[in-house]
């Protein structure tokens, strides 16, 4: 069973709270983070990214960059812009896109939980985004942007949320991309108790977005077990920040693909390949949204085309009968060449919170064809995950982004 227990967050003070906060590290570019935190004093992508304090040729991943990191991070508790916590406890965090509300519970995951798979991953990680996080972690003696968990809902921790909701939440902002972020605390003995009880009797815990995040903190954890042999199991590094949502709240966007060239094929020659294994219709040339799974879109010399998915090739298999597996085991592989999207630079990836205009934006300035998908269910994440398999790359796009900086969980050296 879980365990998912309240910790002494350090998080903004209440009015530099919307200055503070920042999208995750790993959504900007190395240009966009230099562009972002210009002239800008609080933001904590400062302290996610500390190569921005350093002159753009500076190696981002020198010892000195890291260490800069940490003592930012102690600046801005010595000035008093970062507070902590007096005892421990759970958060609400609220997040509001285009009026819909999505409300998730702050805490701290058991590392002896993803190594026992009560905590499920969806997708592998790479050794060296990994590192950057590692060393980031190791010398702030902090993790600084929560993962992104989900569970099955349960109706008791709902009951304790629902009644925290109606207190006034100590931040309530919306950042200049129209997200609103709400946080409460919950520090009170008994409604802590309640929630780690329930949590207690969840059995498996999925990790929706921050895979090398969570990888990394695990490695971290593991780093301070060995130099502390008689470590207990109740020190702070041996749990991750994360914020769980339950998964009737959850929004997947469509993830959708680019292709730069048609591998040799004419339009109309590809069209009739496609026709062998989909059934394709032509929707002319208004955008054309998959409606249900088993649906892809795809944009060819302006023309949006239905691709339908036959009945027979579904296998029961939670992976092999993913859309976007399907997509690349009949088409981009067999017919457009690649084999490997994840190292291929002929595809792109679109996620939709840009929607499906970019697709069009893009076939007209770079790319050949586009491919419109309809949302991977929460449910086909958990299948996957379940069966101790992974996900293909660019499966998933989470919407709205957690932000970095609000919640803060210190770990012990």
């Amino acid at each position: 069973m879980a365990d998912i227990k309240p910790f002494r967050a350090i998080r903004p003070r209440t009015d530099l709270a919307d200055r503070i906060a920042a999208l995750p590290y790993d959504v900007y570019s190395r240009q966009e983070a230099y562009e972002k935190v210009k002239n800008d004093a609080y933001s904590f992508l400062r302290i996610d990214r500390p190569e921005t304090q350093f002159p753009e040729d500076h190696d981002m991943y020198a010892p000195e960059v890291y260490e800069k990191a940490s003592l930012m991070l102690q600046d801005m508790i010595r000035s008093g812009a970062l507070l902590e916590e007096e005892r421990e406890a759970y958060y609400v965090y609220e997040l509001v896109m285009n009026g819909r509300s999505q409300v998730g519970i702050g805490a701290c995951a058991a590392v002896d939980d993803y190594e026992r798979q009560v905590i499920r991953k969806h997708e592998n990680t790479r050794a060296e985004k990994e590192e950057d996080r590692i060393r980031h972690v190791d010398l702030c003696s902090a993790q600084t942007g929560p993962i992104f968990l989900a569970y099955r809902r349960r109706e008791g921790i709902e009951n304790v949320v629902r009644e925290v909701m109606r207190g006034c939440p100590v931040y309530d902002f919306t950042a200049e991309d129209g997200i609103t972020h709400r946080i409460w605390i919950m520090d009170e003995r008994d409604v802590v108790e309640r929630i780690r009880r329930e949590f207690a009797q969840v059995e498996t815990i999925y990790i929706a977005d921050g895979h090398h995040r969570c990888a990394s903190a695990v490695r971290v954890s593991r780093m301070r077990r060995k130099a502390h042999p008689s470590y207990t199991g109740e020190e702070e590094f041996n749990y991750f920040l994360s914020v769980l949502f339950p998964d009737d709240q959850l929004l997947i966007m469509d993830y959708n693909r680019v292709v730069s060239s048609l591998n040799g094929y004419t339009g109309a020659e590809l069209v009739e390949r496609i026709g062998r294994r989909f059934d394709v219709t032509a929707m002319g040339d208004g955008i054309y949204r998959p409606q249900h799974k088993g649906e892809i879109g795809m944009y060819l010399n302006e023309v949006w085309y239905r691709l339908q998915i036959r009945e027979e090739r579904y296998v029961d298999d939670p992976v092999e009968d993913l859309d976007v597996e399907i997509l690349q085991k009949d088409i981009l592989e067999p017919l457009l060449g690649i084999k490997d999207p994840g190292t291929d630079d002929r595809i792109g990836f679109v996620g939709g919170i840009r929607g499906l205009e970019e697709l069009v934006r893009r076939v007209h300035r770079d790319a050949a064809v586009a491919f419109a998908m309809y949302p991977t269910d929460i449910h086909e994440l958990f299948a996957v995950a379940d069966a101790g398999k992974l996900m293909p790359p660019k499966s998933t796009w989470f919407e709205p982004k957690l932000r970095s900086g609000l919640l803060i969980h210190k770990i012990e050296r």
